[in-house]
């Protein structure tokens, strides 16, 4: 019996040698593969494709008089872009359109819109006629007041009206307003601003979080479409920044300014078509969605939701 089983033992120990050392070799070849691909994204970068040579004359960011939004207008502007601000505000169009202007010295144009509504979109394809577009950015969002279950959130039939139109048709609409033109030119670029939430569900902010994977879906989807085309299509999926929206107000190294943000994912634009943008947010994005078991991840996303909603509760009987 011994005799046997060491016979075997001698009949299949070569062939697991070599495959124990293919294995080695090919876990070896994926490291050194991700190791130089996360070089290239996180130090060598690609902001030198973003001109307007290569690309358009003009740059539109949805919601860009706050946060991310305006950051994104600023540094385009700061590449040689002409902007077109879109946002609910004239007044705060105005202020940001005539700093860009003055700071960057490069052609503004301003388009009041309130993305909640639907008719909106035969003012911004006026607006728009006649402008070379290189660079869409579609940045405008909301998000819930406070983490809610689905049916306490206050005024759930217009919230979920309002949230819809606000965080997936506008990215749709003006889609479809700019894309015919970069087809046509065979360049140009369209930034769709989802959300690490969307990367997996987040209990407590549910419709938020399933709206920003419609986001992430719909521009890989797109992507794949008219890659051949000569257009670059990219999800961005930040985790937080500190914006209005998000209610941080002080910046650190995994929560960073808009303007820290927007400037390290521009450079990953052309090299990744789902981006999470900063290198401290893709570490996040791996560890969340690589390492964490589903389980663990939505039974912790739970109790923070229930944690900060507690508070809002709170403050809010406390006047």
């Amino acid at each position: 019996m011994s005799f046997s089983g060491e016979a075997v033992f001698r009949a299949v120990e070569a062939p697991l040698f070599w495959l124990g050392g293919l294995t080695a070799a090919w876990l070896s070849l994926c490291t050194v593969y991700r190791l130089l691909s996360g070089f290239r994204v996180w130090v060598l970068g690609n902001g030198r494709l973003l001109s307007p040579a290569k690309l358009g004359k003009w740059a539109v960011v949805t919601g860009a008089t706050d946060g991310i939004g305006k950051a994104y207008a600023e540094e385009l502007a700061r590449k040689g872009f002409a902007i077109v601000l879109i946002s609910r505000s004239q007044e705060k169009l105005d202020d940001v359109s005539k700093a860009i202007a003055s700071k960057c010295g490069v052609e503004t144009k301003t388009i009041q819109a309130d993305f909640s509504a639907v008719d909106i979109y035969s003012k911004i394809e006026e607006g728009l006629t006649g402008l070379e577009i290189g660079v869409l950015v579609n940045n405008v969002g909301m998000s819930y007041p406070y983490p809610e279950f689905f049916l306490s959130v206050p005024n759930v039939d217009t919230f979920i009206d309002t949230l819809v139109n606000i965080n997936i048709t506008s990215v749709c609409q003006m889609t479809r307003l700019v894309l015919p033109q970069m087809v046509e030119r065979k360049k140009g670029a369209i930034l769709n601003i989802s959300s690490a939430s969307g990367m997996y569900p987040v209990p407590l902010l549910t419709v938020y979080s399933a709206s920003k994977a419609f986001v992430d879906y719909f521009s890989q989807g797109l992507q794949a479409e008219y890659k051949s085309k000569g257009i670059i299509i990219q999800s961005v999926l930040p985790f937080f920044v500190a914006t209005k929206l998000s209610k941080i107000r002080r910046a650190t190294l995994d929560k960073p300014s808009p303007e820290r943000y927007v400037a390290s994912q521009l450079n990953t634009v052309g090299l990744q078509t789902q981006t999470n943008g900063y290198l401290p947010h893709a570490i996040m994005g791996w560890v969340t969605t690589a390492l964490l078991p589903a389980k663990i991840l939505n039974s912790y996303l739970m109790g923070m939701g229930l944690s900060q909603r507690a508070r809002y509760l709170k403050k809010q009987k406390q006047g």
